[in-house]
């Protein structure tokens, strides 16, 4: 969806208003770690400033993704403050703006590497091995505690 900001440029408008809901296509999350993406809410506006367009905006949402210990899917919840100039994302010689690829590489950076709401690390275990948390290896993996013990005596 691009924006049109001719009438930016040109003077006869102070400001494009871009508030508003915005579905962001599969295309473009398809091969990400996003497995949905809900509707995104923005609310802001661009201006010129000094020759520049810039976007003042703030972007909220919800994205699905796969929980890093269970797999399942869970809704994990973003909110983007952004105040920058846009020229990466404008095409100049065409004066609009894709907003809805302009939202993507901005929500994308939101992505986590590991997200997780298991709390109860217990059910996860099979033959011989099972999950534990990083504060049950820190106490329980140290195999030279006794030595240590020891040398603390003398």
């Amino acid at each position: 969806m691009d924006i049109d900001l001719s009438l930016l440029h040109s003077g006869v408008v102070p400001s494009i208003d871009i508030t508003g809901s915005y579905d962001i296509p599969k295309e473009l999350y398809e091969n990400s770690d996003v497995v949905f993406l809900h509707t995104v809410m923005v609310t802001g506006t661009i201006k010129e400033e000094e020759g520049e367009d810039v976007i003042n905006c703030h972007i909220e949402g919800s994205m699905r993704l796969h929980d890093s210990i269970s797999l399942e899917e869970i809704d994990y919840p973003f909110s983007i403050d952004y105040d920058d100039i846009i020229e990466e994302n404008c095409k100049k010689s065409e004066n609009l703006l894709d907003i809805l690829l302009f939202l993507w590489e901005n929500i994308v950076l939101e992505v986590p590497l590991q997200f997780t709401k298991v709390s109860d690390l217990s059910k996860f275990h099979g033959d011989g091995w099972r999950l534990i948390s990083e504060d049950e290896h820190f106490h329980q993996n140290r195999p030279f505690s006794d030595l240590l013990k020891d040398y603390d005596k003398e």
